[in-house]
């Protein structure tokens, strides 16, 4: 994806913050956990959205702000967690003093970072030793319903990337960590539907190509759902790189 592409695509959220914060699993405490440690840090969590990850770091007791170049994701974090700090920004232009933090967290956004400007600004932001910690919900296509959920609602934009060699290639962070955990979701058909509209892949469609993608979803839901509903099931994927 070109950065014009990826400027268009991490824009078009800004039309689906609600649902976003409606749809969207959140994170194991597992996986906060072992991103941010759990003696009490400051911590950023920097493409922040609505909060997902966010809730999880202020549980474990860390000191947190959040920033999202997103006006309209960080009304609904607010809502979500009033007393994180928020402030807009980018992985490429945080407005935060130098060595302030001790882990910048990045929940399912590092993709839509510039890496060459982003990761030596994130260096500049924390202090020595500090780390640098990514995550994604990863969904296991293993599942064979949630396979054609995949199908019908178009691939990951991450999918492509490898942390290892993105942070590789920059001079301020080691190689990193890795670590993943599992936790699975119940969304109603409603919910599976907006998670679908949530995402990127169809925010920058037309209105055909919208109502036949959530058409495909709802298919997906109907052929499968038992009376109980579907488990959604996630890989959480985990990164951490320690600043030079």
């Amino acid at each position: 994806m070109d950065g014009g592409e990826r400027s268009r695509r991490g824009a078009s959220f800004a039309e689906a913050a609600g649902g976003y914060e409606r749809a969207r699993p959140g994170y194991p405490a597992d996986a906060a956990r072992w991103l941010a440690g759990s003696a009490r840090a400051d911590v950023l969590d920097l493409g922040a959205g609505t909060g997902k990850l966010t809730r999880a770091l202020v549980a474990l007791g860390h000191r947190v702000v959040a920033v999202d170049p997103l006006a309209e994701m960080l009304a609904e974090l607010r809502a979500a967690v009033p007393d994180v700090p928020t402030l807009v920004g980018s992985g490429e232009a945080i407005p935060l003093a130098d060595a302030s933090l001790d882990v910048v967290a990045v929940a399912q956004a590092f993709h839509w970072f510039d890496h060459p400007r982003a990761l030596p600004e994130i260096a500049r932001v924390l202090r020595p030793g500090g780390a640098l910690a990514l995550v994604w919900n990863r969904r296991d296509e293993s599942v064979p319903w949630v396979a054609e959920l995949s199908a019908a609602a178009g691939s990951e934009v991450w999918a492509g990337l490898s942390v290892d060699d993105a942070l590789a290639a920059s001079a301020d962070c080691a190689a990193p960590g890795h670590e993943t955990c599992r936790h699975a979701v119940r969304p109603a058909r409603g919910s599976l539907l907006a998670f679908a509209a949530s995402r990127s892949h169809y925010l920058v469609l037309d209105e055909g190509g919208r109502a036949r993608m959530l058409a495909a979803v709802g298919a997906v839901y109907d052929r499968w759902a038992g009376p109980d509903g579907l488990d959604l099931p996630y890989h959480v994927a985990c990164s951490r790189s320690t600043r030079r």
